[in-house]
C-alpha cells in the first residue's frame, strides 16, 4: 500500500498539513480530533480508487498551525478552514466525506456551505449530542459496557502507558465497536498509524455537549449519503435514521452486520454502495 503524499498549504487562515493520494474527483476528509501522517487513514483508503482524496489535520493536529484562540479548535472553524484549503487547492467545489466526529463537521459543512459540495458523505454520525440521549451509545452510563470504556479511555491518557500495554488498551477499546470483535487483526492489519490532538478532544468533549444542529438539517443542499452499522455503540444508527428524514436530499444506507466501522466490517458491500451512489 502505497504511503500518502504530505504537503503544507498556506491559507488566510494559516498552514495546515495535508496528506494526498489517489486521482479522479476531489474528496476531503478530516476527523474533529485524529492527528494524521504518510500511513493515512482506515476510513479515507477506501476512497483513494477512484477519487483524489485530501486528507487534512486540523488547527492543533499534526504540523497544522497551533490554535491562538481556544475557538479556533470549533467545529465551525474546522470547516472555515477547510474552504479556505479548496479555494487554495483550485477547486469550485468536492466531496466531504466523515466518519464519526467527522460525519458531525460534514453536518455543519453541508448546512453553511452546500453550494462548495459535490456531494456530502456522512458515516456513523449525528447531527447533535448522542451520549446523554440513548442509552444505546456506549458514552451513556445505561450502557452495560460504559463503565469499560471509561476505564480504558483514562488508561489510555495517561502517559506512561506505552509500547505492548497500550496498544492492548487500545485494541480492546476498538474491539467494544465491532460487530465481531474477533475479526480486529483483519480488520486492521495494516500500517496505519495515528494519535490524538489532546487538545482538540478535550474542546470536542465540551462542545459536544450543546451540539444539536436538528433543525437546520433542511438547509443542506448538496445529495447527502448516509451510512451507518446497524449496531454503532459510538453514534447509534437511530441518529442516522434522523438525518435521512431531515436532510432534503439524502439516501440511507444500514449495514446489518457492522458496528462502528462498516467501511472494513463490510469493506465490499460499502464500496459497492459507495460506487453505485456517487457514479
Amino acid at each position: 500500500m502505497s504511503k500518502w503524499k504530505r504537503e503544507m498549504i498556506e491559507t488566510s487562515r494559516g498552514c495546515f498539513e495535508v496528506f494526498e493520494k489517489g486521482e479522479g474527483e476531489p474528496v476531503c476528509i478530516t476527523h474533529h480530533y485524529s492527528e494524521f501522517n504518510e500511513s493515512g487513514d482506515y476510513f479515507a483508503e477506501i476512497f483513494t480508487d477512484n477519487n483524489k482524496v485530501f486528507l487534512v489535520n486540523l488547527k492543533d493536529a499534526g504540523r497544522t498551525d497551533k490554535a491562538k484562540n481556544a475557538y479556533e479548535l470549533s467545529m465551525v472553524d474546522a470547516l472555515l478552514d477547510l474552504e479556505e484549503i479548496r479555494k487554495v487547492k483550485g477547486y469550485s467545489s468536492w466531496t466531504f466525506a466523515g466518519h464519526s466526529t467527522g460525519g458531525m463537521i460534514g453536518v455543519l459543512y453541508g448546512i453553511h456551505f452546500s453550494s462548495s459540495l459535490i456531494s456530502l458523505i456522512l458515516v456513523g454520525s449525528s447531527a447533535r449530542e448522542y451520549s446523554s440521549s440513548s442509552s444505546k451509545c456506549i458514552y451513556n452510563d445505561g450502557h452495560p459496557k460504559f463503565k469499560r470504556m471509561q476505564e480504558l479511555m483514562e488508561l489510555l491518557k495517561l502517559q506512561p502507558t506505552v509500547g505492548d500495554d497500550r496498544n492492548r488498551l487500545s485494541k480492546e477499546r476498538t474491539q467494544l465497536s465491532l460487530f465481531k470483535p474477533e475479526n480486529y487483526d483483519l480488520y486492521f492489519s495494516r500500517n496505519i498509524i495515528k494519535k490524538m490532538s489532546e487538545n482538540r478532544l478535550n474542546f470536542f468533549s465540551r462542545e459536544q455537549l450543546i451540539f444539536d444542529v436538528t433543525r437546520q438539517l433542511s438547509a443542506i443542499k448538496t445529495r447527502t449519503i448516509i451510512l451507518c452499522g446497524r449496531h454503532d455503540v459510538q453514534c447509534p444508527v437511530e441518529f442516522s435514521i434522523e438525518m435521512n428524514d431531515l436532510i432534503p436530499d439524502a439516501s440511507l444506507h444500514i449495514f446489518e452486520k457492522s458496528n462502528h466501522y462498516p467501511f472494513l466490517e463490510e469493506e465490499f458491500e460499502f464500496k459497492r454502495v459507495l460506487k453505485s451512489v456517487l457514479s
